[in-house]
């Protein structure tokens, strides 16, 4: 059955033309009739033609909306003017009543419309039923207008779901890229902001290498020049590789350290038991813990870490509710660094985990994915079973090739 109404929805034409052979049948059958009926007058000549018109407009009616319809109109009238009565065929003008109030033109559906209301009138104006007083003659008269009226108002009824219907499609789809569009520009402030961060992490490093340098070219006057050449050596490639550094990444620098022109170190590891101790001051209790051996990190893994700690106890803090609780774990592997911050609140909407970072800024977990992504780690978000929120990662010492 699908696959039929599959091939009727493909050939719209085919479906009318086929009932546009069955009228002409039916009006076929009532002239067929009327010649055969001794208390029937034989239909005039011109009866034929219309009914073939009328045929016609119901096969092209989806085709021709309002072409249709003023052939239908002319039809009609040329029924009153030929005196052909009332037939079968007429069924057509219900028809294309509908098509045009459903599909065609604001003014063709306003012609149907009155159309429509003047036809039985006419009807009956022109062939007055017989022995029938005058209230009678109103009575069917309304009752003839009334299939006019039906079809119409049915059709403008169908055409203003579809609009609606329409309308909520569109505005879905336009939603839906403004999701796509808003998430890109997340992800594109993200990778802003972290080239930001690793521009003054290794500004200070490359800055902190060049003071060092400078100073042990002025101080070791009694070395050799062997080593007073390979100082001043390290200080000249800092200072290429600095400026070098400014030229690329500076054009995303913003603010006042651009203004300042002074490269501040950013967090650390060593810091997230600051971060805590402020939420905690905040009014949310934390358990932290740290695993394994403490050693040096490399500084993207270390600001990394940070953040996603940040950002997942910031996101606890605005979402998880009143009585929340959260619990960050720092585990030392041979190869990397693990964290583990889970919370036992109400968890925030999952639209906002993908869409709306805690801080209010877009970021979320788009943000700490491009993170993870910049040192080559992986990353695991979701519900808890039971109730929170859990964040796995896993930040790896050396960057993936």
């Amino acid at each position: 059955m699908q696959r039929v109404y599959d091939f009727f929805r493909r050939h719209p034409t085919w479906v009318d033309g086929f009932w546009a052979v069955v009228i002409l049948g039916i009006a076929g059958v009532h002239f067929v009739g009327g010649l055969g009926s001794p208390q029937e007058e034989d239909p005039p000549l011109a009866s034929v033609p219309i009914a073939l018109v009328l045929c016609l407009v119901v096969a092209l009616r989806r085709r021709m909306p309002e072409k249709m319809l003023l052939v239908a109109a002319a039809a009609g009238v040329a029924q009153l003017v030929l005196d052909v009565k009332v037939m079968p065929a007429d069924f057509a003008m219900l028809v294309a009543i509908y098509t045009v109030a459903v599909v065609g033109e604001r003014w063709a559906s306003r012609l149907a419309l009155v159309g429509g209301l003047c036809a039985a009138p006419l009807a009956q104006l022109r062939w007055p039923a017989e022995n029938v007083s005058d209230a009678g003659q109103v009575l069917v008269t309304v009752f003839q207008t009334v299939p006019f009226a039906l079809a119409w108002v049915l059709g403008d009824s169908l055409r203003t779901r579809r609009a609606y219907l329409a309308q909520l499609e569109e505005r879905a789809a336009r939603l839906e890229r403004e999701r796509e569009a808003q998430a890109k520009v997340a992800v594109a402030a993200e990778r802003a902001r972290i080239a930001r961060e690793l521009h003054d992490v290794v500004a200070h490093n490359v800055s902190v290498m060049v003071v060092q340098a400078d100073g042990a070219a002025y101080v070791m006057d009694t070395a050799p020049d062997q080593a007073r050449n390979a100082l001043e050596t390290i200080s000249g490639t800092g200072r290429q590789a600095l400026a070098e550094m400014r030229r690329l990444l500076g054009v995303l620098r913003t603010g006042e350290h651009e203004e300042s022109g002074e490269y501040v170190p950013q967090p650390d590891v060593e810091q997230i038991d600051e971060l805590i101790e402020q939420v905690r001051t905040a009014g949310l209790p934390v358990d932290f813990k740290v695993e394994g051996t403490p050693r040096p990190l490399p500084s993207g893994v270390e600001l990394t870490a940070y953040r996603i700690v940040q950002e997942a106890l910031t996101n606890t803090r605005k979402h998880g509710g009143p009585n929340a609780g959260a619990s960050v774990r720092l585990v030392y592997f041979d190869d990397g660094l693990g964290l583990l911050v889970e919370d036992d609140g109400k968890g925030a909407p999952h639209e906002l985990c993908e869409e709306g970072g805690a801080d209010g800024k877009g970021h979320g977990l788009i943000g700490m994915r491009e993170r993870i992504g910049m040192v080559g780690g992986t990353l695991d978000a979701g519900p808890r079973p039971g109730g929170g929120f859990r964040i796995s990662a896993l930040l790896p010492l050396k960057p993936a090739n």
